[in-house]
């Protein structure tokens, strides 16, 4: 799909790759702002060294708005994950990136505090409680604001601003403060909560007005985008009509109309199907499978270690499952990829000893010489590896307990180029208004849980081929380039409006 924003390659010079030559002067007509910069630091002779020191982070998000970056005037401004370090603007992989520096306090109170420990767990339905301080709000702002300048700086004249996800929530406000010739938008990866949830924020006035300065705020689900309507109205009487709100400055002017609308999130299909057609991964998922002792299914759990993905409820439902003869170490194993995550922040410590502790009492209780119940790696896998991993299982387990999306789901069901393979899939999880065939269950409900997965098991390769093509073909059709492309053709659609 054409991208609306527009090539202007050739009618501006690029700046080039060095710091100095960007400078405070260089302007843009496309803008991305988030967290982190599209770049990680590399040592000499890691994966993905280009002899800069940096290398292309992994990501659907980065796979989606990189190649437009390097075809149009645009720049990426992030923080470039070092703390209490400034970098001057600089060039990597045909996109411009222009750095903000924040200090190890900063890290510590606006990222790992107020994101994401007081809004991660609220926009997650409270699945752990969040926190509540000051400081840490105070930091939020000020970081904020940070971005904001960042952006004007280097914005040009009705330049396009898509700013992204809740650690910046503000931004689009404090953009539309100075700049109202910006056409802004903002895209929210997580779910965001209902208002008898997010009522429990003391700032939730400044958050919803933060948002209410974007034309255009983009959310996985619809029920996303209608539970932000709905706090908007309730907590700053905002007048909302058909995803609609007439935004008015402290005079009762209108200054310009907010819309909330659903933009599910994709992945790079071409990427995932590509990998797994390639001979040396199809042989990798053999191996994997014979290392296991080829047992009759795999089983397959990829998460970050994250409270709100359930690989409590899918141990517990795989425990039972062995312990009522309805699977055996002999005929089933499941590898669960937990990925390091926030290894900083307490609960997601403790979630980790929790794990940790029921794989090792599952394994102790049910292991043989022969056979191992649970393979558990603490990692994080290059996605070769991870495609392999795809490839080499027979039941995919999404089990979240709320997710935004939750890609590997989409993932799984792209690198199944044969049209086998079965996924149980949480209906909490964004990807199950998309993946209607997928085997949904509820995965609090630990009973429904367990039948889902030996449907899934038992499934006869008819219907499980029927069930991949109908997903296949769903995602086949709106990859991440197709999501990209419509939210900011969306965003640059002219609003009629309507003051009747």
């Amino acid at each position: 799909m054409q991208s609306p924003v527009q090539d202007k390659s050739a009618a501006k010079s690029r700046p080039g790759t060095t710091g100095s030559a960007h400078g405070d002067a260089t302007k843009y007509d496309f803008m991305v702002v988030s967290n982190r910069l599209p770049v990680d630091r590399c040592a000499p002779g890691d994966n993905g060294d280009d002899g800069s020191g940096w290398r292309r982070s992994p990501g659907g998000l980065v796979t989606a708005l990189a190649p437009m970056m390097g075809k149009t005037d645009g720049a990426w401004v992030g923080w470039h994950g070092a703390p209490d370090e400034t970098l001057e603007p600089f060039s990597h992989g045909g996109m411009d990136l222009v750095p903000v520096q924040l200090s190890d306090d900063e890290v510590e109170l606006y990222y790992e505090g107020f994101s994401n420990a007081t809004l991660w767990p609220l926009y997650h339905d409270v699945i752990a409680p969040p926190e509540f301080h000051r400081t840490w709000w105070d930091a939020y702002r000020k970081v904020n604001q940070r971005f904001a300048d960042a952006v004007v700086r280097h914005a040009d004249t009705n330049a396009t601003v898509w700013v992204q996800d809740y650690q910046l929530q503000l931004v689009p406000r404090m953009l539309r403060k100075v700049r109202p010739d910006l056409r802004i938008g903002f895209f929210n990866h997580i779910p965001f909560p209902p208002p008898e949830i997010f009522a429990q924020l003391p700032w939730r006035q400044a958050i919803i007005d933060g948002l209410l300065g974007a034309d255009l705020v983009g959310f996985q689900r619809a029920s996303d985008a209608g539970n932000f309507m709905r706090s908007a109205r309730r907590f700053l009487g905002a007048s909302v009509k058909q995803q609609q709100v007439h935004v008015k400055d402290g005079d009762g002017e209108i200054t310009h109309i907010a819309r909330a609308q659903a933009f599910p999130i994709s992945i790079d299909v071409q990427q995932i199907s590509e990998l797994a057609g390639r001979p040396d991964i199809i042989e990798r998922a053999r191996q994997i499978r014979q290392d296991l002792g080829n047992p009759k299914t795999i089983l397959l759990g990829v998460d970050r270690l994250d409270y709100t993905k359930g690989i409590r409820h899918r141990l517990k439902a795989f425990e039972e499952l062995l312990a009522d003869g309805k699977l055996s170490v002999a005929d089933a194993t499941l590898i669960q990829v937990a990925s390091p995550s926030r290894e900083r922040v307490e609960q997601y410590r403790l979630l980790r000893e929790e794990v940790e502790g029921t794989v090792g009492h599952i394994n102790g209780t049910y292991d043989t010489l022969e056979n191992t119940a649970v393979r558990y790696l603490h990692h994080s896998y290059p996605v070769e590896e991870m495609v392999a991993l795809y490839l080499a299982a027979d039941v995919m387990l999404v089990t979240a307990l709320r997710d935004g999306m939750n890609l590997v789901a989409k993932e799984y069901v792209t690198a199944r180029n044969n049209n086998d393979g079965a996924l149980v899939l949480s209906e909490f999880a964004g990807a199950a208004d998309q993946l209607k065939q997928a085997l949904l269950m509820n995965p609090h409900d630990i009973d429904g849980l367990k039948s889902a997965i030996m449907t899934a098991v038992d499934m006869p390769a008819r219907e499980a081929s029927r069930r991949m093509k109908s997903m296949r073909k769903q995602i086949l059709e709106h990859d991440v380039d197709h999501w990209s492309a419509d939210f900011l053709q969306a965003l640059n659609e002219k609003v009629i409006r309507d003051d009747t």
